[in-house]
């Protein structure tokens, strides 16, 4: 290769190597999906509010743990009372379908009443997050609750359901007539609430540890033989 050949090809490469290091180079672009990104938001959003209240929940905590920013919280729900009310709303939510799947009114009567109470049992147990969510909402007075349009709706349905195991379970000489299917749930519910609210100060006072595995199976079975024999004839 003569001189000028050489001279030509280094000033090729040179102005190569310059315009690589002046073009900037493009950031991969991210798709986009609402719908994960406010599941996500969801998501973390339920487990600020299950550790610290509605108090103590930060929103910039929210969406550090959702992978966002709080202009996309914002965007989604609006603020921080929008965003407490839909995960309260999604609590519920989850509660109500995983009962619907139970499919209570194909069941006999009995059967369904101990499903129904062993399965809430069995949520309080696997979803301790719920309950402080509850206990959250009840210290507001359910001030934010009042103001959903969808969980009057939601637990109607389920109230019918139960409604009607109750009153199959009367025709068939298995519960006694009048119950209120509200009662009913009430004495399910309160029955695993109670204890898993207050399971270590009642440890303590009792000097037995009622979150061991075998103590909480013995409550479940409990629960299940008090409610069904509350609702037996007379």
């Amino acid at each position: 290769m003569d001189k000028s050949s050489k001279s030509v090809t280094e000033k090729i490469d040179g102005e190569s190597k310059k315009a690589a290091k002046s073009s900037p180079r493009k950031a991969p672009v991210q798709s986009r999906n609402p719908e994960r990104t406010r599941a996500a938001i969801l998501e973390a959003a339920r487990r600020e509010v299950a550790a610290k209240g509605l108090a103590g929940a930060r929103i910039d905590v929210v969406a550090r743990r959702a992978g966002t920013n709080k202009r996309m919280i914002y965007h989604y729900f609006g603020d921080k009372d929008a965003l407490y009310l839909a995960v309260l709303e999604d609590a519920y939510r989850h509660i109500r379908q995983a009962e619907h799947r139970l499919d209570l009114t194909r069941k006999p009567p009995v059967d369904g009443l101990r499903e129904l109470a062993l399965f809430t049992w069995h949520y309080f147990l696997d979803h301790p997050e719920f309950l402080s969510i509850l206990a959250t909402e009840n210290i507001n007075q359910a001030r934010y609750l009042r103001q959903s349009i969808s969980i009057p709706e939601m637990h109607s349905n389920f109230i019918s359901e139960l409604e009607d195991v109750l009153k199959r379970g009367e025709s068939t000489g298995d519960f006694r007539p009048g119950l209120d299917p509200v009662d009913v749930y009430l004495t399910i519910a309160s029955l695993g609430f109670f204890y898993l609210s207050n399971r270590f100060t009642l440890s303590t006072i009792f000097q037995r540890d009622l979150a061991a595995p075998a103590e909480l199976e013995r409550w479940g079975q409990h629960i299940v033989n008090t409610v069904i024999a509350a609702l037996r004839p007379f």
